[in-house]
């Protein structure tokens, strides 16, 4: 089966629906799937089987800024790669997003199954409803990945949803070899802006003893804001953005991984990669991380944005072993539950129903010549 997952942001800049996608394309592909990625690349595209579509524009949305790519330039090869790969089936995530996505949406030229990631508010939705309803009635499948997701979608959208979750290519963390630590170390990873709360760990470092260290990996907005304000503690280590491999190698030698986020979080998927790695966890009790992670048993969970809070759960993992072991223990089965084989088995049902709906003996093929 020939699948175009299409994605609307930049494929070489770190991301959760980035990674979903590039992820489930490697494993369709080692299912035997010809599965190729279509989206916006800044540069050299980051596998073999992705069609880059141009550079993106950073574009504010939802209180975060996107890679997006909604130029003209990029709507033509879009329009040009459809043509060219004639897939069996298009799966376009976040489908609303301006961009290819968009475009792939417009035209239509293969059965369309979206998945919807975000979660919380959407002015797009609230303020273009009408426009936007009528591009999600083109989809002829809906997926949410997580309760979060499907209450924004529905409520704006209406329209039915299979909820799906994201998945982790488990071997990939569980193989790889861990960076070397000097001494207790908590490891943050996520886009330096105000909903990631990277600032109330920092905050929370203070009150942690002086031989705690703290990585703190990729940038943002508030990057250099928060590098002159902590100049003062030599435990923060900045390391920019990390490769694939860097931030799993970084994940598997941490004492604990903390994900402090205030809001905006549909699905945890960091949480599981921190499992899958066998690492323990202290995050905030956001519904979207409690969807992947039971608190006490999967991970140390603390009121959204209390600093003081943060810092006690992250003592109590970085002092007590037997805590830190059997968040371990509970969070490498708890992965298990989400591994991106599994998910794109589940996917493949879904492609397989587009492709041959019940009462149809011809489709997809009858049905590109009548567009």
């Amino acid at each position: 089966m020939r699948v175009g997952l299409v994605c609307p942001y930049s494929l070489t800049i770190p991301g959760g629906v980035q990674a979903q996608v590039l992820g489930l394309a490697r494993v369709l592909r080692r299912m035997g799937h010809e599965a190729r990625v279509l989206g916006p690349s800044d540069g050299p595209p980051p596998e073999p089987f992705v069609t880059p579509l141009g550079n993106s524009i950073p574009t504010a949305a939802n209180g975060s800024v996107a890679p997006l790519a909604p130029d003209p330039s990029c709507a033509l090869r879009t329009i040009r790669a459809l043509r060219d790969e004639g897939f069996d089936v298009l799966h376009l995530h976040e489908p609303l997003a301006p961009g290819p996505t968009m475009t792939a949406l417009v035209m239509h030229p293969s059965p369309c199954i979206g998945t919807f990631h975000a979660a919380g508010d959407s002015s797009s939705y609230k303020y273009m409803n009408s426009p936007i309803r009528w591009l999600a009635d083109r989809l002829d499948l809906r997926v949410a990945v997580s309760k979060d997701a499907l209450a924004l979608a529905r409520g704006y959208l209406g329209g039915d949803y299979e909820v799906l979750f994201n998945g982790v290519e488990l071997d990939r963390y569980r193989s790889s070899l861990a960076h070397p630590i000097d001494g207790p170390t908590i490891f943050f990873c996520g886009r330096h802006e105000p909903r990631k709360g990277l600032e109330v760990l920092l905050e929370a470092l203070a009150a942690l003893p002086p031989d705690v260290r703290c990585w703190v990996a990729s940038d943002g907005p508030d990057t250099a804001r928060l590098q002159a304000r902590f100049a003062g503690d030599p435990r923060i280590e900045w390391l920019g953005r990390l490769s694939d491999d860097d931030k799993i190698a970084r994940l598997k030698g941490a004492s604990v991984f903390c994900a402090p986020s205030l809001r905006g979080e549909s699905f945890g998927v960091v949480l599981i990669e921190a499992m899958a790695a066998g690492t323990p966890i202290v995050a905030t009790d956001l519904p979207g991380y409690q969807a992947v992670a039971r608190p006490g048993l999967d991970a140390v969970m603390v009121p959204v944005g209390d600093a003081a809070a943060l810092a006690e759960g992250l003592r109590r993992v970085l002092s007590e072993p037997a805590l830190a072991a059997s968040l371990v223990a509970n969070g490498t089965g708890r992965a298990d539950d989400f591994s991106m084989d599994t998910l794109a088995v589940r996917y493949v049902e879904l492609y397989e129903r587009l492709r041959h709906p019940a009462g149809s003996r011809a489709w997809p093929d009858d049905r590109r010549k009548m567009r």
